[in-house]
């Protein structure tokens, strides 16, 4: 099949594209213009577009028939300091794409947006389902639970799918996220390392499974689900920097900077991966200290 997918230049898009072409199917890309990777993605044909630009980006999509849709394009760093830029980002962003897709003279088999596991906030289930009402904490998953039900505006007219990915990793993932952080400081031999809230727990997955799961997404098409993207297992910080301590060999100092606490702090958030499985069969769940010992190693 033929996919497009939106932010394929992106930490996600990258790996999700290497797996579907790894399975044989097409990718053709959206990427920011003045994005990161500007050498582009390999054996991806990418057109450089902003999302925000409604009729280049119409014209785009228009010419590109596509079987399918993954939109991974966002804004998705929590702490974002610009309210305004991701709220038009992630919202109206995401508006212009399905007005694009809709315009289109072919029609997609599945269009797949991305939301995300922190619209559940402080939720007092755990495991979370994906029937947990929302509850967002910050301006980013209000961004996102705004953007899916923007999505529904469309549920009639085009084959769309939810996502809610709970956090997850890999090597490439931009140093400002906290594992990504924590394993930057041990490969440099740091002996002191500054973090927020030492007392968050998190269901920290793969990108290498959330890429799988994407193309089964692409190859299922499950229209009208919502899913969880998570490994259902929690993990403490500590648990992250003795696994770390562990595979660098040496105990790191950690220092709590009030600069780096949010308000209204998610503590824990652990994913349900009973409907997951269900809609897109078993994927192997890798264990995060093989994932740290390849973002350490990589």
């Amino acid at each position: 099949m033929r996919a497009l997918i939106t932010g394929v230049t992106g930490f996600t898009g990258r790996y999700v594209a290497a797996e579907l072409t790894g399975a044989g199917h097409e990718v053709v890309g959206l990427g920011h213009p003045g994005g990161i990777h500007e050498d582009g993605v390999p054996g991806v044909e990418v057109h450089r577009v902003d999302l925000l630009d409604r009729d280049r980006l119409r014209g785009i999509v228009s010419g590109l028939d596509v079987d399918a849709v993954l939109h991974l394009a966002a804004i998705s760093f929590v702490a974002h300091g610009d309210a305004d830029e991701l709220y038009r980002s992630n919202i109206v962003g995401s508006r212009n794409l399905l007005e694009a897709v809709e315009g289109a003279a072919h029609t997609p088999r599945i269009v797949v947006l991305a939301s995300s596991a922190n619209i559940y906030g402080n939720a007092t289930v755990e495991p979370i389902h994906e029937d947990v009402p929302p509850a967002p904490a910050n301006d980013y998953a209000v961004s996102k639970l705004a953007m899916e039900h923007m999505a529904g505006l469309w549920a009639d007219r085009l084959p769309i799918a939810i996502t809610r990915p709970f956090n997850y990793t890999g090597a490439g993932q931009d140093v400002r996220f906290l594992i990504p952080k924590i394993v930057d400081h041990f490969r440099r031999g740091e002996r002191k390392i500054e973090l927020g809230n030492t007392g968050v727990w998190r269901d920290f997955g793969d990108v290498r499974t959330v890429a799988r799961y994407y193309r089964r997404l692409v190859e299922v098409a499950p229209a009208g689900a919502t899913l969880n993207l998570c490994s259902g297992v929690a993990h403490s910080l500590d648990e992250i920097l003795n696994l770390m301590a562990g595979i660098a060999g040496y105990d790191i100092e950690v220092r709590v900077n009030p600069a780096f606490m949010r308000a209204n702090e998610v503590l824990r958030l652990v994913g349900s991966r009973r409907r997951l499985v269900e809609t897109l069969g078993e994927e192997p769940v890798i264990p995060l200290a093989d994932t740290l010992e390849w973002m350490y190693s990589g």
